[in-house]
């Protein structure tokens, strides 16, 4: 006959903690993958306008931003004050500034980019028109033709 002994606490099994590291690896180059870095800071406030008639641009890869907008509330404002400032890349800048930074962007691009390379002008839309016929006019000096104005898409009032 079977010897019956009296009932046994049965314990839990452990954790197995072996995929652990694979699931967080996997996560891991997942989020490096779909991730893309800013590649500047914006300085300046912008409150994009708004248009009726926009299109999207096909390679945002050739475009070049230029920020117009007033200053960020706090130390910039207090070094640069409340009228409209122009960023180019990570620091404020000039209009006179403008040709050195086309020909930088040019520079940085393959040979065959260079004529697709657009210049996108991001401006506030309390920006006066002034300050953005000079960017414009500064562009066209430097032999950049190819000018992009950002807008939000509005709806058509009939």
């Amino acid at each position: 006959m079977a010897r019956f002994t009296g009932k046994k606490a049965k314990e839990t099994p452990g954790l197995n903690m072996g995929s652990m590291s694979d699931i967080i690896f996997m996560l891991l180059f997942f989020f490096m993958t779909i991730t893309t870095m800013r590649e500047s800071s914006l300085y300046v406030t912008i409150k994009v306008p708004k248009a009726t008639e926009t299109i999207k641009l096909q390679k945002k890869s050739l475009v070049s931003y230029i920020n117009v907008g007033t200053p960020m509330v706090g130390d910039m404002q207090k070094k640069y004050g409340t009228e409209s400032r122009i960023q180019l890349n990570d620091q404020i800048a000039e209009v006179s500034d403008i040709p050195l930074y086309v020909e930088t962007e040019l520079q940085s691009r393959v040979d065959a980019d260079r004529p697709f390379v657009t210049f996108s002008i991001k401006a506030d839309q309390d920006t006066r028109m002034g300050l953005i016929s000079d960017i414009k006019q500064e562009l066209r000096n430097s032999g950049a033709f190819k000018i992009f104005y950002n807008a939000q898409k509005a709806e058509r009032k009939y």
